[in-house]
């Protein structure tokens, strides 16, 4: 069942700038995809463009066959409860507990009064402290995010698109920031998560062979169109040169010693 559908996307900032050029793919329920390409590509706009934080200049977005372009203030609030979102930087709040942060992810369920004060339900709590131990952060779950490791608080990121129960999560750049070893733990919990609980996961990266190892599908984007839509077993040493131009020679032993394997 196809959950994503984006049809001749395009994304213009200002006069000059055009971010994403007729953009289309569609993404099954249950899939893992990456998005691979450059920085600058329009990666990132994409994936804004998708949860509307920032509007498409043309084009539709359609999410659980609904128009997310054309929907009014209120109805956005309630189909982004169904996408959650994991940032290259996290977007914690310092101050805060791990499962504070993790219970933020249900604001977007709450009436502005509730999310303000913090009323969170017993069900809710026992829910965050589930997804939170799942995620290997037991010993973790009253200490500031500010007291974390980089890898840590990715996870928190995680446990707080986890707790919206999303149809579909979208991950822009997660393990930039991350050592390899952090990194591995975090796509492995992503892996996990479209494999044992069926979300969509749409994945922005840089990493040419961690995307190869382990999505279903790849996107590749250059100069904001794309350019290759296939699985891993099917990208070429030319497919890598057409999404990455100049940077495509560092990557290409990278994409051979991967087929060899």
């Amino acid at each position: 069942m196809t959950l994503l559908e984006v049809n001749h996307v395009s994304k213009q900032f200002g006069n000059e700038t055009k971010a994403l050029s007729d953009v289309n793919f569609s993404v099954s329920e249950g899939e893992f995809v990456s998005i691979i390409g450059p920085s600058g590509a329009g990666k990132s706009t994409l994936l804004r463009c998708i949860n509307r934080m920032i509007d498409a200049s043309n084009g539709e977005i359609i999410f659980d066959n609904m128009n997310v372009m054309n929907l009014k203030k209120k109805e956005l609030k309630m189909v982004r409860t169904k996408i959650g979102m994991i940032f290259q930087h996290y977007n914690l709040v310092n101050r805060l507990s791990v499962i504070e942060n993790t219970l933020h992810g249900n604001l977007g369920k709450k009436s502005t009064i509730a999310g303000a004060l913090g009323l969170y339900s017993q069900e809710e709590k026992e829910q965050a402290v589930k997804i939170l131990s799942t995620l290997g952060l037991d010993e973790h779950i009253y200490k500031r995010a500010d007291q974390l490791s980089g890898g840590q608080k990715q996870r928190v990121g995680i446990a707080r698109a986890l707790i919206q129960n999303p149809r579909m999560m979208l991950c822009d750049e997660p393990i930039a920031s991350l050592d390899p070893n952090s990194a591995k733990v975090i796509m492995d919990h992503l892996r996990n998560i479209s494999t044992t609980m069926g979300i969509t996961v749409l994945v922005n990266l840089h990493q040419v062979d961690v995307a190869l190892k382990y999505s279903d599908r790849v996107i590749g984007i250059n100069h904001g169109q794309v350019v290759f839509n296939g699985t891993p077993k099917d990208i070429t040493k030319d497919d890598i040169q057409r999404i990455y131009g100049s940077e495509a020679e560092d990557l290409i032993f990278d994409i051979g010693g991967i087929h060899a394997s």
